[in-house]
């Protein structure tokens, strides 16, 4: 087993939290200068000096600090990574992922714990991390390659090749000041996943790029870790990019290691903590009328694979005993309709619902879809008769690790090749 390259001990991060009391009244400037006036006017008629000349200078007053709190953005967090070894952060906003990646890059101090690193470490943690506005991308490439410790003559070494990968030699000699976030985001992750740190740290920081880059940077990552053996930190709300790069996940939870497994367990453990209520998985309808209508609507969870049964349980409510069929409608992340189904196929025999309410269970697939988030549609109806209850608000879930024809190639909505893999079967025969 190969030796550990980042080993993280009991961790914590604490910041200190400041509570505002209650505001004093705000005092504007014509106040002040009428108290002015009338604290002169006194002095001249009585000459003394009155209370008023004491007025406050300035057109606010501060709010007092009543007490401060201590709030820990990490605690107790201790894990290792071996090298070679490409790790996925996950957990929802505020849970301690980039208060961890500051901590990797040395860029924050631990309030107590510690971290050992065995080598050179490249951070892509904010749009422009390491660059100075007023240098040129080209002057930048060598502040940054200076920064992580090289040579110039490595630097030289490495440069066509960053400059080919971000694609910016029309505005290499234009001061980075003037670059858009999205060539920020171009020449700083060329920079630190060429310039050979043993360690790479990104962060969310590649939602900036257009698709096309995020693809490249992913296959660059990929490269990275598994032909040249670098280890790779990666944070990203992007769970079907972190499935196909990441081999372990470490789920973070109010500032707390929740899973630290195989990336697979670790993103169903971390589906497993979403709230199961609003428009994500499931629906809660109010009786209205007479007609027949969904009372509930709810996935099983909300990240499935390809080729996995999507289950979908509900609830109908019926004033009158009467026949009922569902009808589906899949629509991908751009809300075109992809698919469709229905319990009552080509008018097919409908359900025969009872007064009162009648819970299902739906089935769909196996599914060869693409990864990417999408919606499901529903429609409770009297087969070509009536329409009882359309539901306007889809419920939503995400498909991660499609790969239909097991080539080791994962097939995206972002191709823009649509949304489902059609099975192929082909033979040659000889001429």
């Amino acid at each position: 087993m190969s030796e550990a390259i980042i080993t993280v001990e009991n961790l914590g991060k604490k910041y200190r939290i400041a509570h505002q009391g209650e505001r004093q009244r705000y005092v504007a400037l014509r106040d002040v200068i009428a108290e002015k006036a009338r604290g002169i006017f006194k002095m001249l008629k009585t000459e003394k000096l009155k209370s008023g000349n004491n007025a406050p200078i300035s057109g606010f007053r501060r709010a007092s600090v009543s007490h401060t709190e201590d709030f820990w953005a990490l605690k107790g967090v201790s894990f290792e990574v071996k090298r070679g070894e490409v790790v996925g952060i996950i957990g929802r906003n505020g849970a301690g992922k980039s208060t961890l990646l500051k901590i990797l890059s040395r860029i924050t101090e631990p309030t107590e714990g510690r971290v050992r690193m065995g080598g050179r470490v490249g951070s892509l943690l904010e749009v422009g991390t390491g660059f100075h506005p007023e240098l040129t991308g080209r002057e930048n490439i060598f502040l940054n390659g200076a920064i992580l410790g090289m040579h110039r003559a490595e630097i030289r070494r490495k440069f066509d090749e960053i400059v080919a990968f971000a694609e910016m030699e029309k505005f290499l000699d234009t001061p980075v000041k003037r670059y858009s976030s999205g060539m920020y985001v171009r020449l700083a992750f060329a920079v630190a996943a060429h310039l050979e740190p043993e360690i790479l740290i990104v962060d969310e920081v590649l939602a900036v790029g257009d698709a096309e880059f995020q693809k490249k940077c992913l296959g660059k990552m990929e490269n990275v870790s598994r032909k040249e053996g670098r280890t790779v930190i990666f944070v990203s709300h992007n769970l079907a990019a972190v499935r196909s790069l990441c081999s372990r996940g470490i789920f973070l939870r109010e500032g707390q290691v929740v899973a630290n497994d195989e990336v697979s367990k670790a993103l169903r453990a971390y589906a497993e903590s979403l709230p199961r209520s609003g428009r994500d998985s499931e629906m809660v309808f109010k009786f209205e009328g007479q007609k027949p209508r969904f009372s509930q609507l709810s996935l099983e969870k909300v990240i499935f694979e390809c080729g996995e049964i999507i289950r979908i349980h509900g609830e109908i409510f019926s004033e009158l005993s009467c026949q009922a069929s569902i009808e589906v409608e899949l629509h991908d992340d751009r809300d075109i309709p992809v698919a469709y189904g229905s319990t009552s196929p080509m008018a097919g025999p409908a359900w025969n619902l009872k007064r009162g309410t009648t819970r299902f269970e739906i089935k769909l697939g196996p599914l060869w879809l693409a990864e990417g988030t999408y919606r499901l549609f529903f429609w409770l109806i009297k087969p070509w008769t009536e329409n009882y209850h359309l539901v306007e608000e889809p419920l939503y879930f995400e498909l991660t690790h499609s790969d239909p024809y097991s080539s080791g190639f994962s097939f995206k909505q972002s191709y823009k090749r649509g949304s489902f893999a059609i099975p192929i079967q082909a033979t040659l025969e000889p001429s």
